[in-house]
């Protein structure tokens, strides 16, 4: 037997009904124009190769990006955008980092070198010189994070930073082969040039100190 409400539907029509309502209730309105948060801007200044540059950005931007889209600094290379193949890393107040994990606003006063500020056609970098001669690149998408990584990365065995496979935290480290490779892992060459790009950081290093084979 159906139950029948006090109107005379029956429980399931009313439940229908109730259903149906619910459903147009909730229905954005055809003349409602959709809610959209408007940017927040800020101003930033960074000192980029050199040069004191002013910005203005909506506070999500990228410091990727802004160097990319806002100062045209194109050398520096969009890969994942996930901070997985090192293609956009650039050197922050002597670190090597991945620009496209970190706020622009987020380095205020910060002094940044991109690729275009380590050397120019006309007087290159040792590092880029050296991967001229050993061939360290092929489509050289990569090449300006592997060589911003690698002045930084020989700055760091300089200050005696140490590294996951230092194995003697007490010394000061050297520049072995594995140690190169470890420091060099976050920064991807998909055309497999590694054993080039190892030769020509330890040229400009004055060579690599034999150590335990990586």
């Amino acid at each position: 037997m159906v139950e029948q409400s006090d109107a005379g539907l029956s429980r399931r029509g009313l439940m229908a009904v109730g259903v149906a309502s619910a459903a147009v209730a909730s229905a954005p309105s055809a003349t409602a124009a959709p809610a959209q948060d408007a940017p927040i801007l800020a101003t930033v200044t960074l000192e980029v190769n050199d040069r004191k540059q002013t910005l203005h950005l909506d506070t999500r931007t990228t410091l990727l990006d802004a160097l990319r889209e806002h100062l045209k600094l194109t050398g520096t290379k969009k890969g994942c955008d996930h901070g997985q193949c090192g293609a956009c890393t650039v050197i922050v107040e002597g670190r090597r980092i991945n620009a496209c994990l970190t706020l622009a606003v987020m380095h205020e006063g910060d002094t940044i070198t991109t690729i275009e500020g380590l050397g120019t056609p006309e007087r290159l970098h040792p590092l880029q010189a050296a991967f001229v001669r050993h061939d360290g690149y092929q489509c050289g998408y990569c090449t300006p994070g592997q060589i911003c990584s690698a002045k930084a990365m020989l700055d760091e065995i300089k200050a005696g930073v140490p590294s996951h496979v230092t194995a003697d935290l007490s010394d000061k480290p050297k520049l072995t082969e594995a140690e190169l490779r470890e420091r060099m892992s976050g920064n991807i060459c998909r055309c497999g040039a590694y054993s080039n790009i190892v030769e020509a950081i330890a040229e400009v290093a004055g060579g690599l100190v034999k150590g335990e084979p990586a």
